[in-house]
């Protein structure tokens, strides 16, 4: 296994193979970069592809502070800079999205190709102006209850919830054990910092081209989701994907690998002509 040390005590653990311009996937809350295993030898044919753990989550150690977005946008900084990885590409799934606009709010776009964002709003939370918000404060309470007291059959109710379909047994296992492998404490400590985030002020900064996949099936997050991220995203491409929920990487892989290649394709004809 490939770890990186970001600092003392925090290693993340990483999967890469291919070669030419890095495209980094990372994963939602409570995720992994398992999740992305569809991805990987795709991608890995014309991409430096790199699949990353943020960090106390899959195979990076459990680490009990600095479990929140911004932090875990600061990893990812140094995790590019340090690999001295150039003009990378950025795909955030849910909360991965979060991290990616963190970065930029952060860091700026200078060295970002562009960026695809998978299945998520700019804030998950109900505000009393953002009424496509995913949890209002009781629903919060309740996830936050659930996962201290109840979390593995509210989990695999929650894994269920993410896909059009039912998930088979074999997917519903592995899922679940990559779900449950960080203590409930951080598990609690991620998922407040990650639904009370508001990134709607931000997105008229964002200065990368940026593509939108939204899954048509609205279990989890709202197609108007979606709509809203590309009426204030400056430079941004919606894809609605038919027949998936919030895992359209997973649901229809191979039209969602092509359709993010096509988009990276046409930005790089764009750079050099």
């Amino acid at each position: 296994m490939t770890f990186f040390d970001v600092e003392e005590g925090v290693r993340l653990f990483y999967e890469e193979k291919g070669q030419g311009r890095p495209i980094i996937f990372i994963h939602g809350v409570w995720m992994s970069s398992r999740f992305f295993t569809k991805q990987l030898p795709y991608f890995s044919q014309n991409y430096r592809t790199i699949l990353l753990d943020l960090r106390s989550h899959g195979k990076s150690n459990e680490v009990h502070y600095g479990n929140t977005v911004s932090v875990y946008a600061k990893d990812l900084h140094a995790f590019i800079s340090k690999r001295k990885l150039k003009d990378v590409i950025l795909v955030g799934w849910s909360m991965g999205a979060f991290v990616v606009w963190d970065y930029l709010k952060q860091f700026g776009g200078g060295n970002v190709h562009s960026t695809v964002i998978v299945d998520e709003l700019a804030s998950d939370f109900k505000w009393p102006d953002f009424e496509i918000g995913a949890f209002d404060m009781g629903t919060l309470i309740a996830f936050m209850t659930e996962i201290q007291t109840n979390r593995t059959p509210f989990l695999q109710t929650f894994l269920s919830s993410m896909f059009k379909n039912e998930l088979s047994g074999e997917d519903a296992d592995w899922m679940l054990e990559e779900v449950t492998r960080m203590p409930e404490s951080i598990a609690s400590s991620i998922l407040f910092d990650q639904s009370i985030v508001d990134y709607r002020d931000f997105l008229p900064k964002i200065n990368v081209p940026t593509l939108l996949c939204f899954g048509r099936q609205e279990k989890v997050i709202p197609v108007a989701a979606g709509e809203h991220l590309h009426e204030h995203i400056p430079n941004s491409q919606l894809v609605i994907f038919e027949d998936s929920c919030h895992c359209p990487f997973l649901e229809e892989s191979d039209l969602f690998n092509q359709t993010v290649e096509d988009f990276i394709q046409k930005g790089i004809g764009e750079t050099e002509g």
